[in-house]
């Protein structure tokens, strides 16, 4: 994979990881009309009717909104599409990388109208366990409370992934593995997803470590990467079990979503039999260098590209 420039997306958990994501297709003009311009990178870099786009989205059951955190555009579109498709489907729920799991209840209270947004954003711990201005995501809490979507928490406690980081799982109490996945459903075991998965993510933990990581440290972040990934993909995954007739619009950075490896793959494993289950990726504003990157591509578990579409803001 060649050079590519940080954006924020992965490794939260070690404090400072800003991951970069290559990338299929050619890049494209940014028109300057108001529509957006949306690119399928698996088949044509020529832009895409907006509408007949929103027709295919909302033919899946899940829908990955892959963002670079601090774009005030990636937001504004993540609230676009959000809009868009409950318009079309009444029955949408929110998945958020954003919140950790214990905060939940938080965020339901927020929903009933029982506390305020800045009890909501005080009672999740967010500017200590996210820190990104709370004015991006302010709007879509807003609109889910307005018309009683349900938002999930779906991130793992920041307190568990760094133990698992620094340690591995022996350093985890019975009490952090309340917020996980089993143990033998975080799979770092030698797959199609998991070799592309450490293709992907060795360059960055090198270029971070200066070259000095060794195999196993690199294998004891990769672990904790994944259970980041497993995490939000038991929230998204017992969800769709639950509740059939939603649709799940998950809000993530980029580089969990990428070809498919992080949070996507790990849904369709746990979803297996559900009838007319499809899921979509997306990658909101995504950079020349993203865009440009076709060589020994792996790919993704929707459509064979990094994506199935790449949204450019007006």
């Amino acid at each position: 994979m060649g050079s590519v420039k940080a954006i924020q997306c992965c490794a939260w958990f070690l404090g400072m990881w800003l991951l970069t994501c290559p990338a299929l297709a050619q890049p494209v003009d940014r028109p300057s009309v108001e529509q957006p311009t949306i690119v399928n990178p698996a088949r044509s870099p020529q832009a895409q009717d907006v509408q007949a786009v929103f027709n295919d989205l909302a033919t899946a059951t899940v829908v990955y909104l892959g963002e670079t955190h601090d774009s005030a555009a990636d937001h504004a579109a993540q609230l676009q599409i959000i809009q868009e498709l409950h318009r079309r489907n009444p029955r949408l729920a929110i998945g958020l990388e954003m919140f950790q799991r214990p905060f939940q209840s938080a965020i339901d209270r927020y929903l009933q109208g029982e506390i305020s947004e800045l009890e909501l954003r005080q009672q999740t711990q967010y500017d200590r366990r996210w820190g990104f201005p709370w004015a991006n995501y302010a709007p879509i809490l807003r609109y889910a409370k307005e018309h009683q979507l349900p938002v999930l928490a779906l991130n793992t406690p920041a307190e568990v992934s760094r133990r698992v980081a620094q340690k591995g799982f022996d350093a985890l109490s019975q009490s952090d593995r309340q917020w996980i996945p089993p143990e033998s459903e975080i799979r770092t075991d030698s797959n199609a997803i998991n070799d592309g998965y450490r293709q992907f993510l060795r360059p960055l933990y090198d270029d971070f470590h200066q070259m000095e990581g060794s195999s196993n440290s690199f294998e004891v972040f990769f672990l904790a990467q994944v259970l980041w990934d497993e995490t939000m993909a038991e929230g998204v995954a017992n969800f769709v079990r639950d509740n059939p007739d939603h649709q799940v619009v998950v809000l993530a950075g980029q580089g969990h979503i990428v070809y498919g490896y992080g949070i996507p793959s790990r849904v369709a494993r746990r979803v297996q039999g559900v009838q007319e289950f499809g899921q979509r990726l997306l990658l909101l504003n995504p950079s020349d260098e993203m865009q440009s990157e076709t060589e020994g591509a792996m790919q993704s578990a929707s459509s064979g590209a990094i994506a199935d579409y790449f949204w450019f803001s007006p």
